[in-house]
């Protein structure tokens, strides 16, 4: 058997191993345009920035390596130009000679990847303009800025790129902002969950211009101007390209593949596409969320690889299936960790699905134990059914674990109820006795049982303040006093009984604190007392937060200034 594979990254290089792995005696042979195999894209900002000091390291595997473990013929520099389905051949030209030959296969595997979006802008190929998705982007920029040293950088989006780029520029001493279309960064995540994000990234002082369009690049005075829609242009010294990436799928296109979302390329769960005996993988192929159901790109390492193994084992007579994905993702903001899977609540309800959540904002380690950090979380289900469709999480400590653990869950079918249930590790340096996962099913089954009514962000604005009903605050006087939701007045929970005589009976009483918890206490009490109550969901914490965050985006976005 012959197996050819356009594409030696992430899912083309994983396929090629595990097809060796196999089948001993397949001939297997991988073209790679770029001049590098096995390489690792998500490391690319931190060589930048200096974290990882050696080149070589992110190599995973060169050509050399590749034969002299697997035996495959890894051709770097060399592009496929066309495939012929009907001759099982394609077209190749090696870009360090020029010399164009057709090379036959018996199973093709496609894993091109996707390439940097390139919007069709006036000034776009400036020299000082910068895309970051290949090794060779990653020295270009490493070369410009040993050679020119530049005091500024704006980033054009505010993905996992663009913020792994502005936290390495901003380690080398630069002026970093970032200009981003929606008015939020990381996408993946809701808008009061990127609130905790923008203030990581405002506090190590990158210059955020949020709900900014740019319109165009102009050379001017040794930099480039970004020009901004309904605003002043932004002067840096480099600009570097970071809103996004297509799937390469021209080649598809050509060869008369089926194709999906933006040119993708529409697989089934064995990864075969339209097309007998032709396999894709990766950035380039279209997906179904794990979650919603619905078709999907996502371009991530993990599913890549995932897919690559799959395809493998399929084209060597077996029957895996690729189950979908879930877009469970992690990145490094400064000193903050910000991770995300399953739906956002967002998405679930454009997806159609009766979404609610909880906020909630546990430690990462016992109370008394010292170094503790506090996290946000979100937990997102389905009402009535109380499946479990996706949780966000931002913090400093311990975030990636509770990810890990609700990713899982979403995978094995738990509802949000069955959450309170699992059994988790637990010593004072590494969580509290009730992890917070358990936190979060233990708050979901209480709102399921009725014990407990709870009012969100976006509830509070509708409040009325006629008197109509209660507002009430629960914590200490020191904490009301330094910031508090107006209209609710000061009741500390621990005072709470004998001054029952001050709430009006027969009204719907609101309840805020810091994080959550002893509003629901004071509702527990006042529900004992014949109150209908309400617990504001994540606290005055997180409602500070989001509407601080909002009122900088809005002020910046009326002024036309950045945020800093």
């Amino acid at each position: 058997m012959k197996v050819v594979i356009i594409g030696g990254v992430a899912g083309g290089a994983t396929a090629a191993a595990r097809l060796r792995r196999l089948d001993e005696r397949a001939e297997i042979i991988v073209f790679e345009r770029s001049s590098y195999v096995s390489y690792a894209n998500c490391g690319l900002p931190y060589y930048i920035g200096g974290t990882i000091k050696d080149p070589n390291a992110l190599t995973l595997q060169t050509p050399e390596s590749f034969y002299g473990r697997f035996r495959v013929k890894m051709r770097v520099r060399h592009e496929v130009t066309a495939i012929h389905p009907e001759r099982k051949t394609v077209s190749v030209k090696n870009l360090e000679s020029g010399e164009e030959f057709e090379e036959s296969y018996d199973k093709l595997l496609l894993s091109p990847g996707a390439k940097p979006t390139q919007p069709r802008l006036p000034g776009v190929g400036l020299e000082k303009l910068f895309t970051l998705r290949t090794v060779e982007d990653t020295f270009r920029i490493k070369d410009y800025i040993s050679a020119h040293q530049p005091k500024s950088a704006v980033l054009a989006g505010g993905g996992f790129i663009g913020l792994e780029l502005a936290e390495n520029l901003r380690e080398l001493g630069m002026e970093v902002t970032i200009v981003q279309r929606p008015r939020q960064l990381m996408n993946p995540f809701d808008p009061d969950m990127a609130a905790f994000i923008h203030s990581e990234m405002r506090a190590h002082g990158v210059k955020l211009a949020l709900g900014r369009t740019v319109e165009g690049f102009e050379e001017r005075d040794g930099g480039v101007d970004v020009l901004l829609k309904d605003g002043a242009p932004l002067h840096a010294d480099m600009v570097v390209l970071a809103i996004g990436v297509t799937p390469d799928t021209a080649l598809a296109r050509e060869a008369g593949l089926e194709l999906g979302l933006k040119g993708s390329i529409v697989v089934n769960e064995r990864m075969e596409t339209s097309v007998p005996d032709i396999y894709a993988v990766g950035d380039a192929v279209q997906v179904r969320h794990a979650v919603t159901g619905q078709e999907v790109l996502l371009s991530l390492a993990g599913p890549a690889n995932k897919q690559g193994r799959i395809a493998a084992d399929n084209i060597c007579g077996g029957d895996s299936r690729y189950l979908g994905s879930q877009g469970s993702s992690v990145i490094k903001v400064f000193g903050m960790t910000a991770a995300v899977t399953g739906v956002n609540e967002t998405n679930a309800k454009k997806a159609g699905l009766d979404a609610d959540a909880v906020v909630l904002s546990p430690m990462s380690s016992a109370g008394y134990y010292p170094g503790g950090k506090v996290m946000t979380m979100k937990v997102v289900f389905e009402k009535g059914t109380y499946r479990l469709l996706g949780a966000q999480i931002a913090g400093y400590a311990g975030v990636d674990k509770r990810i890990d653990v609700l990713a899982t869950a979403i995978h094995a079918g738990l509802t949000a109820l069955q959450l309170k249930d699992l059994d988790l590790a637990y010593a004072p340096p590494y969580s509290s006795a009730k992890d917070p996962v358990n936190m979060a099913g233990f708050m979901i089954e209480n709102i399921a049982e009725g014990i407990v009514k709870q009012f969100r962000l976006e509830d509070v604005e509708a409040l009325p303040r006629d008197g109509s009903v209660t507002l009430l605050d629960a914590r200490t006087p020191q904490e009301y006093a330094g910031g508090h939701i107006e209209g609710f007045r000061n009741i500390p929970v621990d005072e709470l009984r004998e001054r029952l005589g001050e709430i009006e009976s027969g009204k719907p009483v609101y309840v805020v604190c810091q994080s959550g918890l002893r509003s629901y206490i004071a509702c527990r009490i006042l529900a004992g007392y014949g109150y209908e109550t309400y617990n504001f969901s994540g606290g005055f914490r997180f409602y500070d937060a989001v509407v601080n965050d909002r009122r900088l985006i809005e002020t910046a976005a009326a002024c036309g200034m950045d945020q800093t």
